[in-house]
């Protein structure tokens, strides 16, 4: 049949599956619009493109295919720029598609004209200006299964705005895929993999170290088997956890600068480490130089360019962890190979759990503090909900407090670190998954970057649930600024407005404000019976510090651990509003 380039683009998503399509519409995009809701896909009207992107973004992780996003050209296009590389950075499935201005105006500094083909380039999977009609459904074709394949991540679209009014052939199904340069390795190396066995057989101090990777591929009962088989201390990063039980006897926490103690530890100490679907980064690994300095690497990962980027690898393995996993399982142990006694090993493990365990206050503190915070919310939740978590203290704490049994239950921003990611990610990943309580864990300076998307939840009733950290401070950058700089704080002062509670009532949302320990999980309560969007503004203490904490540029083993709680020593709470409400929608 013969259609023009908006037909061709409507009709090729929806024969991609795409069910949702979080945009904002522009001059140039018009043609797009006007065809588009004439096909069974839900649009979102975000409030801001980056909003989109990060909602494109929490979908794809939440369901585990592509999320897409859209925008117009010139600054429609170039607000997606940051929420694309916070895709690419943690290998997330997104499909941006911009249309640009037509194509004989390219290039002469026309009205919201960009190069946005070009500025995309490095921080996307693969990027296509598309120039001419008839090439628009194979390219559709291509993004989504590039997207999708191998290590996922980003695909940008750029469409003149004349190749959406063009005419031509259309028929999807006769499209075909020839991408001779793009077959990543799935299966593995039969002979890496016994290797790896015969290291793992023979380790007396081994671990796990588990990444994103697991939880892209489906892996984690995989994942789970190998552990048990072995009995295998499992340490996830950031992005891994949910990967593994948290409650799981063999859990060993995560690692790095905000990470345990007794993680940090296992890895320093180990004599094998197992790197599955991790790209062994700075935060995790500290000092490069000296990570893991008593063990032999092995490195599973679908993404060759990761292996041996920046840590030694003894015994690299190439492919997808869902494939390859089974076959390790299968080897440990075969034939007259016996795995050694690990049993010791966990013990140690253990005791460091005892030693150094994540900091914990009293009940009836003066001051809220942000911990208390999260293991109310992990109470009440039963540990069940899905936590969105933006950047900075409240991130670390929420990790390092909730719990996260069930794979994917967790999600943040790791490799870029974007703040305002929490809100439109978890509005995203709530129309992934209606099944279950999404929360978004926001510090106060994060949420106010996107705070406009409140609209998209009441407009388009999406329940998510909303937990405001605010210490008046960009928390972080305060702890930086008190440890490195003499506590010279400087431009990290966020006391006075909004007023959150009147905020959310502006935008007809029920709020909570909480400053005390015993109100965090009636007011937690309260907002999950609510069959709608809420928000809970916790007021928590201005300088509570997160630690434990490894220094940039010092090893696993430097970790400074935690501080013993001491009644008032960690400052002040936040100064009450005028009209301070508790417990009161």
């Amino acid at each position: 049949m013969r259609l023009n380039g908006s037909q061709i683009l409507s009709r090729s998503l929806q024969e991609e599956g795409v069910e949702v399509i979080f945009g904002l519409p522009g001059g140039a995009i018009m043609p797009l619009y006007d065809e588009m809701h004439k096909h069974p896909m839900r649009h979102v009207l975000v409030r801001h493109e980056q909003g989109g992107a990060h909602m494109a973004d929490g979908y794809a992780r939440a369901k585990r295919d592509v999320g897409v996003c859209m925008g117009t050209s010139g600054p429609g296009a170039t607000n997606l720029v940051t929420g694309i590389l916070n895709a690419q950075m943690d290998s997330s499935p997104v499909i941006a598609i911009t249309v640009n201005v037509a194509s004989s105006f390219i290039g002469t500094d026309a009205f919201q004209e960009a190069d946005i083909s070009g500025i995309t380039i490095p921080v996307t999977k693969q990027n296509y200006l598309v120039r001419n009609t008839r090439d628009l459904a194979r390219t559709v074709k291509e993004a989504f299964y590039i997207a999708r394949t191998g290590r996922p991540g980003p695909v940008h679209i750029d469409i003149p705005k004349d190749i959406l009014l063009g005419e031509c052939e259309f028929d999807y199904g006769a499209v075909k895929i020839d991408l001779p340069g793009f077959q990543p390795s799935m299966e593995g190396n039969m002979v890496q993999i016994r290797k790896a066995a015969r290291l793992i057989e023979q380790a007396r101090r081994p671990v796990i170290l588990a990444g994103q990777g697991v939880l892209i591929s489906r892996a984690a009962p995989e994942l789970k088997a190998l552990a048990e088989k072995a009995t295998l201390p499992v340490v996830t990063t950031l992005l891994g956890i949910s990967a593994f039980p948290g409650t799981h006897p063999l859990s060993a926490g995560w690692p790095g600068m905000h990470g345990f103690v007794f993680s940090s530890y296992a890895i320093d100490q180990a004599d094998l480490v197992i790197g599955i679907g991790n790209r062994f980064d700075d935060r995790c690994c500290g000092k490069f130089d000296r990570f893991a300095p008593h063990a032999k690497i092995v490195h599973l990962d679908i993404d060759p360019a990761e292996i041996g980027k920046n840590v030694r690898v003894d015994v690299p393995i190439v492919g997808d962890v869902k494939r390859v996993l089974p076959k390790l399982i299968n080897e440990i142990g075969s034939g007259d190979h016996e795995i050694a006694d690990h049993i010791p090993w966990i013990r140690q493990i253990d005791e460091w759990k005892v030693k150094y365990p994540p900091k914990s206050y009293p009940d009836d503190t003066p001051t809220l503090y942000v911990p208390q915070v999260i293991q109310g919310l992990y109470r009440a939740s039963r540990g069940e909900a899905l936590v969105v978590a933006d950047v900075g203290q409240h991130q670390m704490f929420a990790a390092q407090h909730y719990l996260f049994d069930e794979p994917d239950s967790w999600m943040t921003s790791g490799g870029l670190g974007t703040m305002g990611f929490a809100l439109p990610a978890a509005i995203g990943a709530q129309m992934a998954r209606p099944d279950k309580t999404v929360w978004a864990v926001a510090g106060d300076g994060c949420f106010q970057m996107t705070m406009q998307e409140l609209a998209v939840c009441v407009v388009d009733k999406i329940p998510v649930k909303v937990a405001i950290i605010n210490n008046a401070y960009l928390g972080m950058v305060r702890q930086w600024q008190e440890l490195f700089w003499d506590r010279n704080y400087q431009a990290v002062d966020l006391s006075g407005p909004p007023d959150y509670v009147k905020l959310a009532q502006a935008y007809g949302i029920p709020a909570w404000r909480v400053t005390r320990p015993h109100e965090v999980e009636p007011a937690i309560g309260a907002a999950m019976a609510y069959p709608g969007p809420a928000i809970i503004e916790f007021q928590v203490a201005k300088e509570e510090n997160v630690l434990p904490m490894v220094v940039p540029g010092t090893s696993l083993a430097d970790v400074i651990p935690d501080t013993p709680y001491v009644p008032d020593a960690v400052g002040s709470p936040v100064a009450p509003m005028d009209e301070p409400v508790s417990l009161r929608g």
